[in-house]
């Protein structure tokens, strides 16, 4: 059997050509593609967050890690994204104004569609207005924020406050997440709920669709 840190290794050092090789050998042991996901490539990525947040990487090393998460995440989002499962709702998803990491949105994203919801990608550096665009225009149970940035989350509080603004608050469950969010953020400003990983974001979403 692979070793999972070497996995997490490979994903924080930016080394993807292990990264994939590692996660291969994963899948053709016969290693479920969620447990891949959730004992190498997140532990990974969450050390390379914090590692950024701390100042010992930077921009670059950021972006390289991101690739061999990417990489590695290829091979098994067939296998999370399939599944006979009911279909649990519709999310909608992106990525707050000033920040372009999307790999902790993609990771989500897998996950949920792997558990039966209908995900609507918004993409990175969404504002405010696009995201009231979306809820106004479609028919979402939840409206996911991600925020990997500390200097963003000030845009999700815009965004909260601007769908109230538009009267559209009260169509949508919000539920936030990323590095530096915390559940006593994501109550003080008002949010539905809050996910600090993928994971948590599927079972907090089947939640406020339980509560809704």
């Amino acid at each position: 059997m692979i070793d999972f840190k070497e996995l997490s290794k490979a994903v924080v050092e930016g080394e993807s050509e292990i990264a994939v090789d590692l996660t291969n050998k994963a899948l053709v042991e016969g290693i479920a593609a969620k447990v891949v996901l959730d004992e190498g490539i997140i532990p990974g990525l969450r050390e390379t967050g914090e590692l950024f947040e701390s100042g010992k990487y930077f921009l670059p090393e950021l972006l390289i890690s991101g690739e061999a998460a990417s990489s590695a995440l290829e091979l098994i989002e067939p296998a999370l994204s399939a599944g006979n499962v009911p279909s649990q709702g519709k999310i909608a998803i992106g990525t707050v104004e000033g920040d372009i990491h999307n790999i902790g949105k993609n990771i989500v994203i897998m996950m949920l569609k792997g558990n039966g919801w209908e995900v609507t990608d918004l993409g990175v550096d969404v504002s405010a207005e696009e995201f009231c665009s979306a809820v106004e225009k479609g028919n979402f149970q939840v409206l996911a924020l991600s925020s990997l940035l500390t200097m963003t989350m000030p845009n999700t509080i815009k965004t909260i406050e601007l769908l109230k603004s538009f009267g559209l608050r009260e169509k949508v469950r919000i539920m936030v997440g990323g590095a530096p969010t915390t559940q006593e953020w994501a109550d003080k400003i008002g949010a539905d709920g809050y996910a600090y990983d993928a994971p948590a974001a599927v079972r907090v979403a089947k939640t406020l669709i339980e509560k809704s």
